[in-house]
């Protein structure tokens, strides 16, 4: 392949490993920054973003004689609207050297002073390539959707794997799955060649197989209560009739459901999971369970020849809508590596934790410390009004401070506007909440905070509760 010859100014495509190339410009860098030792690169300036790079020659082409074959190939939104500023970055161009008579170039101009964020090999908190229609908010989940890091260091079993899209050498032996930002890149992802399974579609569930199917997975369905199906079908999901039929039909079975209880009759009920597997068959348990649930399930998965992973999610309904849940596996790695496309799919980041067991352990003690600030913030609304304070101006306080958060913000809204329509169920918190409480028993350790926190949800599910989403707990406190 000829070598081309690229110059300040020129248009490019930018590519790193498997990932979709981006469109980008060739800029100056910096007076101050050197160029990587031994590397052919250019300095390339992103569009749709403030993010700039050195990239290799030979991952980079020109842009516009290879516009119409990477058009074809990615077809993402967030990928159209940088190829569109690409097109008015264009039309500007032109209009500038018509408005010159034809004097005008824009090659050797100087980038606009905005800040710059440059992505280095050593950079440990790169910035990520940003919708160019969305103001850069920090905490926005959508803003980091492209980070490119040519970072040549293995991640090891116990680190994050964020949806920052890192570039791993393929010879580095990291089994690390790169999470992949489904709603800003979509399309993006190479969905695997398996046939995956999935039971369960209540919030959580119904967010996740909406994503998979985005990203082109081949998902069978099915549901306690079959009519949930029936808008999965219309989306290109094959709908099977009992879980036994779901798990001997695909390769990778995933199960969401409320409880241990309903965890366990979908494996070992009639026309149960269990009796669909076989040897080699994968079953994954996405319900926020106890371990001795996942202890229970992953030897019978096993002893029929199966093989196991649990990976409850950390997020919301609206988070698992927009494929941002936090995946906590553990279990069978080769499982994990596995679910490499469907994790990315439908999460922000995945932890692997090891064996079976801590991944149970690990969200219920996160879920432990959401339910009792949870009930904490309701408990500071309410004394707030008995004391004659304005609740609206202690949200704004809190929501200046340290304590701030998309999480504050939102239950507090929601709770001054009456609107309790759930996101994550009262009685699924409480539920977690009396798991981690017996987990801290087992272990002879304190959980007064927990406990505390339990006994207000316990009011709350005999106020009717149990059907809204956990930010109800606040009326608790005023019956």
């Amino acid at each position: 392949m000829a070598t081309v010859h690229l110059r300040i100014g020129d248009l490019v495509w930018g590519k790193l490993g498997r990932y979709p190339p981006w469109p980008g410009k060739v800029v100056s860098p910096p007076k101050d920054l050197k160029k990587p030792r031994g590397k052919k690169c250019h300095f390339v300036k992103f569009f749709g973003t403030e993010d700039h790079a050195w990239i290799k020659v030979e991952q980079l082409k020109p842009y516009h004689t290879h516009k119409e074959e990477m058009i074809k190939i990615n077809k993402g939104k967030r990928f159209q609207q940088a190829v569109d500023a690409v097109e008015d970055f264009l039309k500007k161009a032109k209009g500038k050297e018509q408005n010159s008579d034809g004097k005008g170039d824009s090659r050797g101009k100087k980038t606009p002073n905005k800040p710059l964020k440059i992505l280095e090999e050593d950079d440990e908190d790169l910035s990520a390539l940003k919708d160019p229609s969305e103001k850069p908010v920090k905490d926005d989940p959508h803003f980091h959707h492209f980070l490119l890091s040519q970072s040549e260091k293995p991640i090891s079993s116990m680190e994050p794997i964020s949806k920052r899209l890192k570039i791993i050498e393929e010879d580095t032996g990291s089994t690390s799955i790169q999470a992949a930002d489904s709603t800003a890149i979509n399309g993006s992802i190479t969905p695997t060649d398996k046939r995956i399974g999935f039971l369960g579609l209540g919030l959580m569930g119904s967010g996740i197989v909406s994503n998979l199917l985005k990203m082109g997975h081949v998902v069978t369905v099915w549901n306690r209560t079959a009519e949930k199906c029936d808008l999965f079908i219309q989306e290109g999901a094959r709908l099977g009739r009992t879980p036994a039929e779901v798990a001997s039909m695909c390769d990778i079975t995933f199960s969401c459901v409320s409880d241990p209880k309903a965890a366990r009759d979908l494996v070992l009920g009639p026309s149960g999971v269990l009796q669909g597997i076989r040897p080699g068959k994968c079953y994954v348990e996405m319900s926020t369970v106890d371990p001795e649930t996942i202890t229970e399930l992953s030897q019978v998965i096993t002893s029929r020849g199966g093989r196991f992973l649990e990976s409850p999610v950390a997020g919301s309904q609206q988070l698992s809508n927009d494929g941002m849940l936090v995946i906590l596996a553990a279990g069978d790695r080769t499982v994990y590596e596995d679910c490499s496309s469907c994790f990315q799919a439908m999460g922000k980041t995945s932890f692997f934790l090891g064996e079976a067991g801590n991944a149970a352990r690990m969200m219920l003690i996160l879920n432990m410390v959401q339910g009792s600030f949870m009930a904490t913030i309701a408990e500071g609304l309410t004394l707030a009004q008995a004391t004659g304070q304005s609740q609206q101006t202690f949200l704004d306080i809190l929501c200046q401070g340290q304590m701030a958060s998309t999480f504050v913000d939102q239950k507090c809204q929601n709770i001054l506007q009456g609107n309790f329509k759930p996101d994550y169920y009262l009685k699924h918190i409480q539920k977690d909440l009396r798991l981690a409480i017996s987990m801290g028993d087992m272990a002879n350790h304190p959980t007064p905070m927990a406990a505390a926190a339990n006994e207000v949800y316990k009011r709350a599910k005999a106020l009717d509760q149990s059907d809204n989403d956990i930010s109800a707990v606040y009326r608790a406190y005023i019956h």
